[in-house]
């Protein structure tokens, strides 16, 4: 059995460890400003849920998460134990979404960085637009697609054009209805 003075350095070490690794997230907050529900899906982290206007949710993105998107679902009914389905956007049937949706979905993607490398973010209509959102980090420049045609977005696959880069540790909005 362990001393009381090394099972309170190996906590001491633990409790350290996990907030280093704290500091090392990204803060996502995704409101809803629609007049309608949107059901908000986030991968790799965060899943999904409901939206009613004027909510908001946050979800923590770990550094180092590569590939992660955020999409609004719409016409969404799911029941008590989160199977249902979506008229756009859905993720096989489940609110708390573990693969990408279905299209069409206007999609917030990003690469974070960690280790004091920089993220980076983009808007895509190439699965189609669904629902206008924006897209901001907190040291970078703001992202906003109204309408299928947006400037802001990627249009088409070989399109590398649109990428922004973020500050690593940066804290992010997403704005449906902006």
């Amino acid at each position: 059995m362990a001393s009381p003075a090394a099972s309170s350095s190996v906590l001491a070490v633990v409790l350290v460890a996990t907030l280093a690794a704290g500091a090392n997230a990204a803060t996502f907050t995704i409101t809803n400003r629609c007049s309608f529900t949107v059901w908000p899906a986030a991968t790799p982290v965060g899943g999904g849920v409901q939206l009613n206007p004027g909510q908001t949710w946050t979800v923590n993105v770990p550094a180092g998460t590569s590939s992660g998107r955020v999409w609004g679902r719409t016409g969404c009914s799911f029941d008590g134990a989160g199977r249902g389905s979506c008229a756009t956007g859905d993720c096989g049937g489940a609110l708390s979404c573990s693969l990408s949706g279905r299209p069409p979905m206007t999609l917030a993607e990003f690469t974070l960085g960690g280790g004091g490398r920089q993220d980076f973010y983009n808007l895509s209509v190439i699965d189609g637009f669904n629902v206008g959102m924006s897209f901001s980090c907190s040291s970078g420049v703001g992202v906003t697609c109204r309408e299928r045609s947006c400037g802001d977005a990627f249009q088409f696959p070989s399109d590398n054009s649109k990428v922004h880069a973020c500050n690593g540790n940066s804290n992010y909005q997403v704005v449906f209805c902006p």
